[in-house]
């Protein structure tokens, strides 16, 4: 019995400590990470992207006509000038239609000449019965006259009107031959142009059996061999890549940005481009193209993207197309600006305020006081703010606090500093 009440005498007395622990140590404060408002003597915005090297000017070379390849006179890395022969395609059909077309063409300027003759000669065969009509008719006259005054016979007579009729007989039928000919000249002017537009087609395919490059520029790609056959392109279907041609002396970076980045872009912006096969080196440049609509999703879960074209102040000699490179576009800079870190700035709603204001929380006597501030330009994990003095204290995490953190609450700082 005595044992019993010892050891409830015991619990009373642990339980009054504890009591009493817990009234000295008061209510439970919550652990804050706090680091200072920092002042930063530049302060950037920029857009992370990644892309290629392109060159500023290149030509993918294809060809106009279907055949086999019997020169390539070219390999990948030659340098070539405008105009240069890069590969020649079998022209022995085309050829044979060039000579065809010529000799077709001869044939009917032929005739041609012979219908411009005829014409000649129809014309001729016309004013010959003009005549002979204009001297039966005077003919005709006369005998009239004559037969009024009785002066020749009846017979006469009419052998004179019946030779004035055949003669305009024969005008009409003179005017009818010189239409037919000048007609039958008609269509043989009409297809001397056919013959010839059927040459002057021959002769285009033959010129680009020679398939010529349009640029200065070096062989960046080579995709053929000699004695491989080459289609060209029709509708639904691309034909035969030949080679490309790069002109090397302007460079660009071909990025993929973001659609949460892009509406941040504009021509113009600075650019700071590395390549992993150039450690250590950064290229400058400034933005010259942004896409007008989103590139095409690879995948069902793919997240939309826009292209975007960086142009290099000085590349170097050694770049190539197909590198891989990333870039930091500068979107806004400041000077000596107040920053604190991003997670740093919440929403909170403020008695005086109407919607919820973005500001800090400052730790003062061990409690967290809610500030507004202003918000500016986000430049990595930090954020540019206004309202604050330089080195106050700001909480800055865990997420889990500050996402439930109020106004005037306790807390306690367990870690301080950035």
């Amino acid at each position: 019995m005595n044992r019993r009440w010892s050891l409830l005498g015991l619990l009373i007395a642990a339980s009054a400590a504890a009591l009493f622990a817990l009234s000295r140590r008061g209510p439970a404060r919550t652990a804050v990470d706090v680091v200072p408002v920092v002042r930063q003597a530049r302060f950037r915005s920029t857009v992370s992207a990644s892309g290629e090297i392109v060159a500023t000017r290149y030509a993918d070379i294809g060809s106009s006509i279907m055949g086999r390849i019997v020169n390539l006179p070219v390999a990948e890395g030659d340098r070539v000038r405008a105009g240069q022969v890069l590969a020649r395609i079998d022209a022995v059909q085309a050829e044979s239609d060039v000579t065809g077309t010529s000799a077709l063409v001869r044939a009917l300027e032929a005739e041609q000449s012979a219908s411009e003759q005829q014409v000649r000669a129809a014309t001729a065969e016309l004013a010959a019965a003009e005549a002979r009509a204009a001297d039966a008719d005077q003919q005709y006259t006369k005998k009239r006259e004559l037969n009024k005054a009785g002066l020749v016979t009846a017979l006469e007579f009419e052998t004179a009107r019946a030779a004035a009729e055949a003669a305009r007989a024969q005008v009409v039928s003179a005017t009818a031959a010189v239409d037919a000919a000048r007609h039958a000249q008609s269509a043989a002017e009409r297809r001397v142009a056919q013959a010839r537009a059927q040459r002057t087609r021959a002769s285009d395919v033959l010129s680009k059996t020679a398939i010529v490059s349009p640029i200065d520029g070096i062989v960046t790609r080579l995709l053929v061999r000699e004695g491989e056959m080459v289609v060209a392109g029709i509708q639904n279907m691309p034909g035969t890549t030949l080679m490309t041609v790069s002109d090397l002396n302007g460079i660009n970076a071909e990025l993929k940005v973001a659609e949460a980045d892009v509406l941040q872009l504009a021509t113009g912006q600075p650019a700071m481009v590395t390549l992993e096969a150039m450690t250590g080196r950064v290229f400058d440049g400034k933005v010259v193209e942004i896409g007008a609509s989103a590139l095409p999703v690879t995948g069902a879960a793919a997240a939309r993207e826009f292209k975007v074209v960086v142009r290099l102040d000085r590349p170097d000699p050694k770049l190539r197309p197909g590198l891989t490179c990333d870039a930091e576009i500068v979107t806004a800079e400041r000077a000596n600006v107040l920053t604190v870190p991003l997670q740093s700035v919440v929403l909170r709603a403020i008695p005086e305020g109407r919607a919820d204001q973005p500001g800090v929380f400052v730790v003062t006597d061990g409690r967290a006081r809610f500030t507004p501030v202003s918000a500016g330009v986000i430049g990595g994990l930090d954020i540019e703010i206004g309202g604050v003095a330089d080195g106050t204290p700001v909480i800055a995490g865990p997420y889990q606090a500050l996402r439930d953190l109020q106004d005037g609450a306790l807390v306690e700082v367990a870690k301080s500093g950035r």
